[in-house]
This record gives C-alpha cells, structure tokens and sequence, in this order.
C-alpha cells in the first residue's frame, strides 16, 4: 500500500513560481512526457482525453454549422510558399525541411505544415469551377509544425495539434459573416464548455495572420495575469485566392477570385484550462469537459465493504445511466490517498460512501472547485450530483471572471502609468494583468510600447468596458480602444 501523502506538498505554489507550478502540475496529472526530439511531448492519455472532449464539442459545432472534416497532406512544396509573400515572410523562420527521401536528394524542398492554406488553396482551384461549387466549408483535425527556440508544454511546442477550418465563398459578405460566424462559435465554446471568459476582438495589422486581412481572437487571462490567444479567426480576401488561381463563373458569366478565410485552435486550450481554472492543489476541470465528473470512493473499515459495495454499485450503475461520467476508485491505497489523488487530477466532485452513510441512507459529495461537502440521501444523489455539477460550472465561469476583472485596468491608459503600474507589481507582487488603453493606429507606437514594456496589444475589442480617447504612446488621438498584456 502507498504511503498516504498530500499532493499538494509535491506542487510548487503559484505565488512562488507560477511556471514551476504549472510543470509540476502537468507532469504530475500524468498529462504528458518529453521526448527525446526537440519541443515535441507525448500527450499522455489523461491530456489526449482532454483534447478529445474538445475535439468533440467543436466537431459537433462545426458540423452544426454546414461544415465537413477532410485531411489533406503534411508535406508543401516549398513552390507553394512564394505564391503568397507575406504568408512564407511570416512563416519561414519556422519551417522545418525534408530535403532527402528514399536515399535521394528532392528536387524541390518541402515544409512540414505550419498551417495549410498553401495547399489547400492549389486544392480549391481544382475543384471550384461555378458559382455552384460554392460554398466550400472545409474543416482539418491535423498536427503542425513551427519550429520554436523556446518551449512550453501544450502553449508552445513544434509539434502541436490542431484544427484549422478553410472556406471560399462568392463574396467579401459571405466570406466575412463566416468569419465572424466561427469567432462566435469559439466564444462560445471556450465560455460555456470551459468556463473561460474572454475579451473577443480584432488584432491590430501588427498582430494579424500572415497573409489576412483581417484577423480577429478570442483572449483569455491566465493566473499569472498574462494573456493567451486562445483562438483566431481569418478573413483572407482575395490574396491566397489570386496566389493559387482559385476562379469561379458567376451568375453574371464573369469568372472571379473566391474570398476565402481561416481559423484555427489548438492544444493551446489545453494550457488554457490549467492555468485559468488549477490552483495550488493541482487541476481544477469545468464539469462540461472534464473526461471523469464523478469519482466514487467507498470508505470505511473493510470488513464493512460488502455492505457498503451493496449500495455502491447501483448507485454507479444509476450515475452512468443518467449520462454522468462517473468513474470508481476500488484500489487498496487509502481513502486519504484517493482524495488527494483525484482532487489533484481535478475531478469535479468525489462521491464518498462509508458503512455510515449506507446505513443513514446518504453519501456525501465533496467539490473540487470550493472544497466544499455536502450530504445527500441516497434517494435523490443522481439528481443532486446532476444540479451540483451545473453549479459547479457556473461557479468556475463567475470565479475565473471575476479574476480577469479584478486584474484588467482601465484607469492604466499612458506609457508613464504603464511603467509606474509595471514597477508598483514588480514591489508588491501583485499581477500586470491587462489594460485598456487608446491607439492612434501608428505601428511605431505599437512598437514601442511593447519594446519598453513587454505589452503587446491583445485585440480591439468589439465590446470595451469604455472607450479611449488618447494613443497610450503619442498622446495624440486614439483611432482605436485596445487590450494590452504580456503574452504567453
């Protein structure tokens, strides 16, 4: 039998070392390893469960929305990449090359992909020839490639997984509402399922997709007061369109460019939900995602286990029947050892039943989110389990909203208290979190702010709490109201 022990012991705190933390918490949750190639990790099974629950809920999202899975090929000729310039500027330094196959040197190099409107863009001109070919609502579940110099498990790595939508439409209009249609899709994903709240927007030019018009994200406050782009969503216009020759014939009987955008998230979300939900005791998992709601503990002395196991197992039974995730704890370590376990892999409620409450008719639920236990008669536990997990959600959301208010600063809207309130957290500890602030429009200004304090500009949001008046760096007139944070 394992020696009893707190896992919590075994965490570095948050206040400590937010980044040791978060490795503790990853490699203890068993969510992934290292590997022996460079900036790639083994999902684990705990962690691929958790990218499955998401695949999930956005394929179904997705399928919702008219739109069907393909695959298409990791190589790209390297050709590919000179028909969009600012597409290959923005990617090259992170390409990776297979240059030799089958004991021969290629003709012509190609990237593993870093993303796919390259190929899938020569695709699309073959196949859209009419007005009629159109809509084409193309989504890929894939792996990518972009080879980083500094890595962080789930938010950066060279390898990472994926989905990356790809549509063309007949006009700006069409091509623009699906833009928008997916970013929706996103916020509402990440906000309702993952109790993530977010500030939803568009990236300024300096921050746009290589190759976009426009480009617009969803951003998310971690614990450590940084942002993570948790989502982006693509208007391309015309641009891969010419780059690839993807016409169509009108109505009109005049051939035309398609408008054609992306959007993509990723295992990013992943690092997301650690970190704006874990807490010193490891994982904390929204119930809506959490690949185990209930873990079921019997306690007591075993000589009693028969007696307790009589009500256990029906009780299972109905929780699983009911479509709760439920899952049994029957190991010989101690019950001690299985809560500390199982509240640091997160799991929204530990379901404890002992001869006691076998013979009181109860058991008792015990929340991950506030720690808290409640008793509840046998007779009504699947119901009761059902409300409190709801409850639980929607305590998260509020919990994690109420953070990101409490750490985003309207009232920090000039270079001078951007440093003053950088200096003020780097003394007392307390976090940066974001700040809105005015923007003439000038990238020079941009530049600078982030040169002199890290900041970058997170989105303009569609919604501001209020509305800047004044560029944070020139003084002069603000064109635009924006978020501004360090960033993971």
């Amino acid at each position: 039998m394992k020696e009893e022990k707190s896992f919590v012991k075994e965490i570095t705190p948050q206040a400590e070392d937010f980044s040791r933390w978060y490795i503790d918490v990853i490699r203890k949750a068993e969510l992934m390893d290292y590997t022996p190639v460079r900036g790639c990790i083994v999902f684990k099974p705990d962690g691929y469960e958790l990218w499955e629950r998401i695949q999930a809920g956005l394929d179904r999202r997705f399928k919702e929305t008219g739109h069907r899975n393909a695959y298409f090929p990791m190589l790209i000729p390297e050709s590919f990449f000179q028909k969009e310039k600012e597409h290959v500027e923005g990617f090259n330094p992170e390409l990776p090359w297979v240059t030799e196959a089958g004991g021969e040197k290629l003709e012509e190099r190609l990237a593993l992909r870093p993303t796919s409107e390259t190929i899938i863009g020569h695709m699309y001109a073959q196949w859209i020839q009419s007005y009629r070919d159109l809509p084409v609502l193309i989504n890929q579940w894939a792996n990518v490639f972009r080879w980083e110099k500094r890595t962080l498990p789930f938010l950066r790595t060279s390898e990472f997984l994926w989905q990356e939508g790809h549509t063309a439409h007949a006009t700006e209009e069409e091509a623009r509402e699906e833009t928008m249609r997916i970013l929706e899709l996103y916020r509402d994903f990440v906000e309702t399922e993952m109790a993530i709240p977010l500030y939803t927007g568009q990236k300024t030019p300096s921050e746009k997709f290589a190759g976009a018009v426009d480009t617009y994200s969803i951003e998310a406050m971690m614990k450590d007061g940084k942002a993570l782009q948790a989502g982006t969503s693509h208007y391309l216009g015309q641009n891969f369109a010419k780059g690839f020759e993807i016409k169509f014939l009108d109505r009109d009987n005049q051939l035309k460019y398609v408008h054609t955008t992306s959007w993509g998230v990723s295992t990013r979300l992943i690092g997301a939900l650690i970190m704006v939900h874990g807490d010193d005791r490891g994982l904390a998992l929204p119930p809506r995602l959490a690949p185990i709601q209930v873990i079921m503990i019997p306690v007591g002395p075993p000589k009693f286990r028969d007696k307790v196991m009589a009500r256990f197992d029906p009780l299972f039974d109905a929780l699983k029947a009911a479509g709760v995730r439920v899952k049994s704890d029957l190991r010989e370590e101690t019950p001690g050892w299985k809560f500390n376990e199982w509240e640091m892999r997160g799991v929204p409620i530990r379901l404890e039943l002992g001869p006691r409450d076998v013979d009181s008719n109860q058991c008792v639920l015990a929340r991950r989110d506030t720690g808290e236990k409640i008793t509840v008669s046998l007779d009504e536990a699947v119901e009761r389990v059902q409300a409190l997990l709801e409850e639980i959600q929607r305590n998260m959301y509020e919990k994690a909203k109420a953070f990101r208010d409490a750490n985003s600063h309207l009232d920090v809207d000039t270079l001078e208290k951007l440093k003053a309130h950088i200096a003020r957290c780097e003394e007392t500890g307390e976090l940066t979190g974001f700040i809105l602030a005015g923007w003439c429009g000038s990238a020079a200004c941009e530049a600078k702010v982030k040169e002199q304090t890290k900041f970058t500009s997170r989105n303009i949001p569609f919604d501001p709490p209020e509305r800047k008046h004044t560029c944070i760096h020139c003084g002069g007139e603000a064109k635009h109201t924006v978020w501004f944070a360090r960033a993971y």
